[in-house]
């Protein structure tokens, strides 16, 4: 299998995978779901009472939601995810003969912590939304969360009111949990081109001054030499299609004087990250995982089969 970057926004990307097949690139889809490990926030523990400020004025733990509510959202947060300095709960030496909710070292865990008070009671303001930036790591910067994802709102609080809780990181796989899945709208689907055979036939089609996405127009010009391979362009004449296929009484003069034609064993596949791992670090994990996978596979069939 071949690959290439097609192209990249921020967390998502498209690439092309050549030679290879559909299971091959379903076991890679698989694989960034269920396997490709990440880091998120498996335990809080929330500061419960009342607190007083300098002022003398109370503020109580309370919220606009439940302490389960919040540790959902808290769960669904990117946090930093790097392979060579944490290792999983249960291969961390710290760890071992001890109960599982006594586990946690720097070598498996990262701890947040976060205390926001409501606005006072001779305020302005109306009530404090708690964010992601408020969350402070207990330990080096680079793993605080990304100044990027600051802005996501976690709870409201109002006069009167405090949130004050410490977030426990660890390393997990999706299968566990869908928190640590790495990311989302992980798709592929053969590469196509489309291909112009007939242009007084397509004239049809073109009369109906239809544009792509991108405000070109689709016409024979857009065709060149007679064949587009531009997976956005063959995205846009497949859909313009669509006005002349069955049903539109146009589709008997049409014919197929613009077809859409698949390539045999290359396929685009496209995912979004959640933050937590560039794209790139994402495939070349999943890729690592299958061929660990493969790896022990055979060789517990050349001891078998000695």
């Amino acid at each position: 299998m071949k690959s290439k970057v097609i192209s990249q926004e921020g967390k998502k990307i498209t690439l092309l995978l050549t030679d290879t097949k559909t299971s091959e690139v379903n076991a890679i889809r698989r694989t960034i779901l269920s396997d490709v490990p990440r880091m998120a926030i498996n335990k809080v523990r929330f500061e419960m009472g009342l607190t007083q400020d300098s002022e003398g004025e109370y503020f109580e733990s309370i919220n606009a939601l439940p302490d389960e509510v919040i540790a959902h959202r808290l769960a669904m947060l990117p946090i930093p995810t790097y392979y060579d300095r944490f290792v999983f709960p249960e291969d961390d030496p710290a760890n071992e003969g001890l109960p599982e909710d006594q586990w946690g070292s720097p070598a498996s865990q990262i701890i947040y912590h976060c205390s926001v008070r409501g606005p006072s009671a001779d305020s302005d303001e109306e009530n404090v939304i708690v964010r992601a930036g408020d969350l402070n790591v207990l330990g080096e910067a680079d793993l605080q969360i990304p100044e990027a994802y600051h802005g996501i709102p976690i709870t409201l609080l109002v006069s009167g009111q405090y949130l004050e809780f410490y977030a426990y990181a660890i390393l997990g796989r999706g299968r566990e949990h869908a928190k640590f899945t790495p990311a989302s709208g992980v798709a592929f689907h053969p590469r196509e081109t489309a291909t112009l055979h007939d242009k007084k036939k397509a004239k049809i089609l073109f009369d109906l001054n239809l544009s792509a996405p991108d405000g070109r127009a689709i016409n024979a010009k857009l065709f060149g030499s007679g064949t587009v391979t531009d997976i956005k362009t063959v995205s846009a004449i497949s859909d313009a299609l669509a006005h002349v296929s069955r049903g539109t009484n146009r589709d008997g003069d049409f014919a197929d004087a613009i077809t859409i034609d698949q390539i045999d064993n290359e396929f685009y596949f496209m995912f979004e990250t959640d933050g937590s791992l560039t794209p790139e670090e994402v495939f070349n994990r999943a890729c690592a995982e299958l061929n660990q996978r493969f790896s022990s596979i055979s060789d517990e069939l050349d001891l078998v089969l000695v």
